[in-house]
């Protein structure tokens, strides 16, 4: 019985807490101006880019703090764009397709809109920024791990095949490195083999998650409500695929050690997921997300930018 067993009590799992949220927002958003001040002089460019990458960014932030989500804090990465972060003990299927999208699907209305009024009343500032949101946001809608496009490809296999996933993130990092070697992107190419890192230790969470199968222990849980029993039994497995945390644990004394132990057994859980999305929500989100890389033609096709492409 997991209510009463003979193992001991599990560790408290210290959670950090994000401090300084709007300040260091603030901050990030001041070093990615300065940085891309080193490449150009631009300033009407850099302005337009902070706008749509704020728009699109407080579209999943303002989401994410409808659902409830904790911790949210949104950040800037110089030369790299943005992003916003939180978290939650059972996430919603449903809530999670909508925080995604709550990102890139506005921002691509709001850029059609924007080109469709700037073309009709010739203001060449409203089409560049208009062209600017179709672009970001139509980037960020790809289907390539970790952009938008990406997370609502795996919203639709959760789940189903945590091998599958682990092979789709493999397959983005090699995606990224060839585009950025492509248009000479180092940084690109760099984040790509940072993502590489990343699919290593997915491939050591799945591997780690099998094992936990043949032992009929339940991961798919939240550390509060994890048994002592299920704890131990995973904090075993873990140090078996961790070596340099088993020499770790001889190292330091128990008090320093319970947390860390606590941390790493939380990482290889997997947050409870509700399926909750009916068939015709996930026929919408697949609707919308086809639709939206059709609106620079529908633009193209109705509306007279020559004006625009002729004063560049």
């Amino acid at each position: 019985m997991d209510s009463f067993d003979f193992y001991s009590e599990k560790p408290e799992l210290v959670e950090k807490t994000q401090k300084g949220g709007m300040s260091m927002t603030f901050f990030s958003m001041v070093l990615f101006v300065l940085v891309f001040f080193l490449f150009t002089d631009q300033i009407n460019f850099i302005i337009y880019l902070v706008v749509v990458l704020l728009f699109h960014e407080l579209g999943h932030f303002i989401a994410m703090k409808v659902f409830g989500y904790r911790g949210v804090r949104m950040m800037f990465v110089p030369l790299m764009g943005a992003f916003v972060q939180g978290t939650k003990l059972n996430y919603s299927q449903k809530e999670s397709f909508i925080v995604t999208a709550a990102g890139p699907f506005p921002g691509v209305l709001v850029g059609g809109l924007l080109v469709f009024f700037g073309a009709d009343f010739h203001f060449s500032w409203m089409v560049s920024v208009g062209l600017l949101f179709l672009l970001l946001n139509l980037i960020n809608l790809l289907p390539v791990d970790p952009l938008d496009g990406g997370q609502m490809f795996k919203l639709f296999f959760r789940k189903k095949n945590e091998l599958f996933l682990m092979i789709f993130a493999f397959i983005s990092s090699l995606t990224i490195i060839g585009v950025g070697w492509y248009i000479s992107s180092y940084i690109l190419v760099i984040f790509g083999f940072f993502m590489g890192f990343r699919v290593r230790a997915m491939q050591k969470r799945y591997e780690i998650h099998k094992e936990l199968n043949e032992c009929d222990v339940d991961y798919a849980t939240t550390y509060n409500l994890l048994s002592n029993k299920s704890f131990h039994q995973i904090k075993r497995i873990v140090i078996e695929y961790t070596p340099a945390l088993e020499k770790y644990i001889d190292q330091v004394p128990e008090e320093e050690l319970n947390p860390v132990l606590a941390s790493q057994v939380n990482n290889v859980l997997v947050t409870p997921l509700e399926n909750d999305s009916s068939l015709l929500f996930k026929f919408l989100i697949l609707l919308f997300w086809v639709t939206s890389f059709l609106v620079p033609f529908l633009l193209f096709w109705y509306v007279d930018i020559q004006w625009y492409i002729d004063a560049l």
